[in-house]
């Protein structure tokens, strides 16, 4: 079973699900073309996509357009359902970076027949994630930024004080839909800035205080199948 490492723990922590939040940031919905979101939007990422700092993005034989996105990951220590609002952050154990590597074309062309988004996101090496940092070590966890540097140049830049949906709601909402448990990941949402990575690039992630001391790193590079 794929696993992450939660800084501070002897043994790594298996993965049940990965839960995407898709649109949580306004400047990304913009650059979209696409509407500010009323509700969440939800969408998985099976555990095998995981990938680990120091790995190889694979971009799909099936795919021209690779692109990342840069998000603050959440790691659930202790699972539920139905979880209230005024509780949802106990049930967090940690804080990470991670990329939502995604095939727009593919993307692309299943929304524009109205078919499922599961290529476009949930390939092998679709989701690289960093260690996560304990929640007791974070006082606000809407109050980080996540960057995004490719070959060294800045591409992505955001603050989770920007998020649409504040964790606590996120967190509740999907514990309706999917019962979550001890291990899950949450991708939050990426601020804007999304472009296409090519062979060749490294990507790397950040996670930072308000004061920009950081927090968690990831470093990928970009692969050919």
């Amino acid at each position: 079973m794929s696993s992450v490492t939660l800084r501070g723990t002897p043994s790594p922590v298996p993965v049940s699900k990965i839960i995407c939040v898709g649109r949580n940031y306004a400047a990304h919905a913009k650059e979209m073309k696409a509407e500010i979101p009323e509700q969440p939007v939800l969408f998985l990422k099976p555990p095998s996509a995981i990938l680990h700092d120091g790995g190889t993005i694979v971009i799909p034989k099936i795919s021209r357009d690779l692109h990342h996105e840069v998000e603050m990951t959440v790691l659930i220590g202790r699972g539920g359902k139905n979880i209230d609002e005024h509780s949802a952050l106990s049930h967090v154990a940690g804080y990470g970076v991670g990329l939502d590597m995604t095939l727009r074309d593919v993307q692309s062309e299943a929304k524009k027949k109205g078919l499922p988004w599961t290529l476009a996101k949930g390939f092998d090496t679709s989701a690289p994630l960093s260690e996560f940092v304990p929640a007791a070590a974070i006082s606000d966890p809407h109050a980080l930024e996540v960057e995004l540097r490719v070959n060294g140049a800045v591409r992505q830049r955001g603050n989770t004080s920007s998020f649409i949906f504040r964790l606590e709601r996120l967190i509740s909402l999907i514990s309706t839909h999917f019962t979550l448990e001890k291990g899950d990941v949450i991708f939050t949402g990426t601020p804007e800035g999304v472009a296409q990575a090519v062979p060749g690039d490294t990507l790397e992630a950040t996670l930072r205080t308000p004061g920009g001391t950081p927090l968690s790193l990831l470093t990928v590079r970009i692969g050919q199948a």
